[in-house]
């Protein structure tokens, strides 16, 4: 079946697999893709929504690197809000609802209208290796497919195993049976492995709920989207709903926690601490009386809704009791109880920087077999193994995105230095330089770096540079163009901001904190000068950024180059740490371990301190 011997192959068809399947492909690698049911690519196994708080930035690093999560959300979006608005532009984030069938239907076929991209379903039950090179996949049938690079996305169901209360069974997700083999096969070649917990809550019919009770939670007036391509902004948006939870709802789910996997000892695994479950709500904050709900809808024309903020393993009884108990659910009809899934994970320090494992080469790890948590940061870890893949196999340099370059580095620089014991999920407290890690300029940090290794595109470039140098102009318009008194003071006075005596260069006046673009698009110059030049609202948006917060940009970008010189001093391979007897025990132990690549790796481990990195820059002749 098989006569040929692919570049890529790849495992798995969920968020990261897809994402590592177009990456490669596009970048020229003969690339197949594995997954034990072509029906559920890109399946949205949780919340029917992409985007959130740093997650939204995510999205859009991969859309400005060429993938396709961006393109894919945009097109099966049910609705649009750009969380954050009230704080400054380093924390506005993104986030969709989408159609969780129009989703899954859009990635297939991107997929398929793919060249390079062939497909197999089938369940691989194992990694073919040769003298510590990887040289394909065997499936559950024992066909050997022969490949130069393989990348792992086994999501939830390496050995997974559900719980709804004291019943569980074997499955990677409601309806899909586990992946076994894998691995068992791994652990043998030496690798570490570990068990998470996820969870996820009841879905329902929305025809048996009371919405007018409700509140609603409508998108923005004025939709955004997530792509830097020419999707189309949403006309039309579908209401979310809120919802609480009740003392009685607490009651009567409390009636069950002698039930509850979580509290009876049979999962026994860590889950996302900042998604917990229900019952975990309950018991960590006993004080709160009550807990929002959100009600999602799952699509234009379904009427399945998911239940947001109810995760839950209780017996199914207990949850349909507690949740028939909820303000506007007094009617509810279930369409599949909640539950939670055990599954295995690989810590990925045993990665390099690429998602390269450093036992077998060209292997690569992406999502949650990282010990990850969220279709985000799984579909970014895709595409940069993706990426990282076809590169090694045509003996062409890494890609690796430093901290101060995207939250995508950020993520991958916290999995391979730090770990993780936990799901992993992203949040803007994580990257110390987000003023410059925005969602509004990922396109202007990215698509370079991603055009120059032959991903992206030359029309998403030369859009770039056409944002790039249109912000650029009006930026020095206003710094080069005055205004008088007469023009700018009334505008002042209408924002509570100290009028001008003498005219004064606008670039100074717009730097005030509450003169927005609105309020200079009211000078005559000003409005000339952007009609003429057909400035439109990304443009807008970077020149007022820009100009209001360059002290900070400037300020962030300084910091960055401090940590680039300690990036920049790299350690030997196969460094032995133990001959530096001034290193602290848990130093060398960790850095041993870990392998740091650079100084600035080594200093963001857990447990090295500034003293051993001390150490490290005098035996490196710094």
């Amino acid at each position: 079946m098989f006569e040929k011997e692919y570049d890529v192959i790849v495992v798995g068809g969920g968020h990261a697999g897809a994402e590592a399947t177009a990456a490669a492909a596009n970048m020229g690698s003969k690339t197949l893709l594995v997954t034990m049911n072509l029906q559920n690519i890109g399946q949205m196994s949780c919340n029917p929504a992409m985007g959130g708080i740093a997650k939204g930035q995510i999205v859009r690093e991969i859309d400005a690197l060429g993938g396709y999560s961006g393109i894919i959300t945009d097109m099966s979006a049910i609705q649009f809000k750009m969380l954050n608005k009230s704080k400054g532009p380093a924390m506005w984030s993104p986030r969709a609802q989408n159609d969780r069938m129009r989703f899954a239907e859009e990635w297939r076929l991107a997929l398929e209208g793919t060249p390079n991209v062939d497909f197999y379903q089938e369940m691989v039950s194992g990694v073919l290796v040769e003298k510590n090179n990887v040289v394909g996949v065997r499936t559950s049938l024992g066909i050997d497919i022969k490949s130069r690079a393989v990348v792992l996305t086994n999501g939830t169901f390496l050995n997974g195993l559900i719980h709804i209360g004291e019943k569980q069974f074997g499955g990677g997700r409601a309806g899909e049976k586990a992946a076994t083999g894998i691995t068992e096969q791994l652990v043998d070649y030496g690798f570490d492995s570990g068990r998470m917990k996820t969870g996820t809550p009841p879905r329902v019919d929305g025809r048996s709920l009371d919405y007018s009770v409700m509140i609603p939670q409508p998108g923005d007036i004025v939709p955004e989207k997530f792509s830097y391509t020419n999707t189309l902004p949403l006309n039309t948006q579908v209401d979310c709903h809120m919802t609480h939870t009740s003392e009685l709802v607490h009651d009567l789910l409390r009636e069950g926690f002698d039930r509850s996997p979580m509290f009876n000892g049979r999962i026994k695994s860590i889950g996302p601490r900042y998604c917990p479950s229900i019952e975990d709500k309950i018991n960590r904050f006993a004080d709160k009386d009550s807990h929002q709900i959100f009600v999602e809808p799952e699509g234009w024309k379904t009427v399945e809704v998911y239940v947001n903020g109810f995760s839950t393993s209780l017996p199914e009884d207990v949850q349909y009791r507690a949740l028939k108990s909820v303000k506007g659910f007094e009617n509810v009809k279930f369409f599949r109880p909640g539950y939670a899934i055990e599954y295995d994970y690989f810590p990925p320090t045993q990665l390099r920087h690429t998602l390269e494992t450093k036992l077998v080469n060209n292997l690569y790890f992406a999502g949650q077999i990282n010990g990850t948590t969220g279709y985000e940061e799984a579909a970014s870890q895709g595409l940069m193994a993706g990426i990282n893949a076809h590169l090694k196999i045509n003996q062409k340099e890494p890609f690796i995105l430093q901290r101060d370059e995207a939250y995508i580095g950020v993520l991958i620089d916290d999995l391979i230095t730090k770990g993780t014991e936990e799901p992993y999920r992203m949040f803007t407290s994580r990257a110390e330089y987000r003023t410059l890690l925005r969602q509004d300029n990922a396109d202007l940090r990215l698509t370079p770096k991603s055009f120059e290794i032959g991903l992206a595109k030359k029309d998403r470039l030369t859009r770039m540079e056409e944002k790039l140098k249109k912000s650029n102009d009006f930026i020095a318009f206003f710094k080069n163009t005055s205004v008088l008194p007469k023009d700018i003071n009334p505008i002042l006075e209408s924002v509570s901001s100290a009028k001008v005596k003498q005219s004064d260069k606008m670039f100074k006046v717009f730097s005030r904190p509450k003169v927005t673009m609105e309020h200079m698009l009211q000078l005559e110059a000003v409005s000339k000068y952007a009609s003429e030049n057909s400035f439109d609202r990304e443009v807008m948006e970077q020149t007022e950024i820009q100009v209001k917060y360059s002290g900070y940009i400037e300020k962030e970008k300084n910091n960055a180059d401090k940590l680039h010189r300690l990036e920049n001093v790299k350690i030997p391979e196969g460094f032995d740490y133990s001959k530096l007897k001034s290193l602290s025990h848990e130093a060398r132990e960790k850095l041993n371990l870990i392998r740091p690549v650079t100084i600035s790796q080594a200093s963001r481990i857990s447990g090295v301190s500034p003293s051993d990195i001390s150490v490290l820059l005098v035996f490196m002749g710094r």
